[in-house]
């Protein structure tokens, strides 16, 4: 049998306790989410433990994304791509998501250009990471923290 409440006789701030408390235990994150240890992990492995630059990459994406279930995103590398100096893979990995790599991509001179634009989703609000592996074995990062009001994943 269900109790009854009486809601007159609660007080404004009682409401506002009980609605926060509520909201905390919704919250709290999955313990299947990534976390920064496995995305380092991940991203020692992609750049072979070589260490990495500032620079020539560029990661753009919102601030705040409304709905992490289409977040839309690009990155670039600023390279001539020529034969003998070109982007040979940009790899995109985040800190939040339950799988930390979200996607890869391979390029060759005849690109033209090492730009990819896509949505992807995105769990809760984070930190993404790209890195450009070029084709002098040098590796470019940069990070972007974007704020997710309503997951994705």
């Amino acid at each position: 049998m269900a109790t009854k409440i009486n809601t007159s006789a609660l007080s404004r701030r009682d409401l506002l306790s009980a609605a926060a408390a509520l909201i905390t235990v919704t919250t709290v994150p999955f313990e299947s989410f990534a976390g920064t240890a496995e995305t380092e992990a991940r991203l020692k492995e992609l750049t072979g433990g070589v260490a990495v630059k500032a620079g020539k990459i560029t990661l753009k994406l919102p601030e705040i994304a409304e709905n992490g279930g289409s977040v839309p995103m690009v990155v670039s590398v600023e390279s001539p791509m020529t034969d003998k100096d070109f982007c040979k893979a940009i790899h995109v990995v985040a800190d939040g998501n339950p799988m930390p790599g979200i996607c890869s991509f391979r390029f060759t001179p005849a690109a033209g250009k090492a730009e990819a634009s896509l949505r992807i989703r995105m769990a809760k609000s984070q930190t993404v990471t790209a890195i450009a592996i070029m084709s002098d074995g040098s590796v470019y990062q940069t990070t972007a923290n974007i704020k997710v009001t309503i997951g994705g994943c």
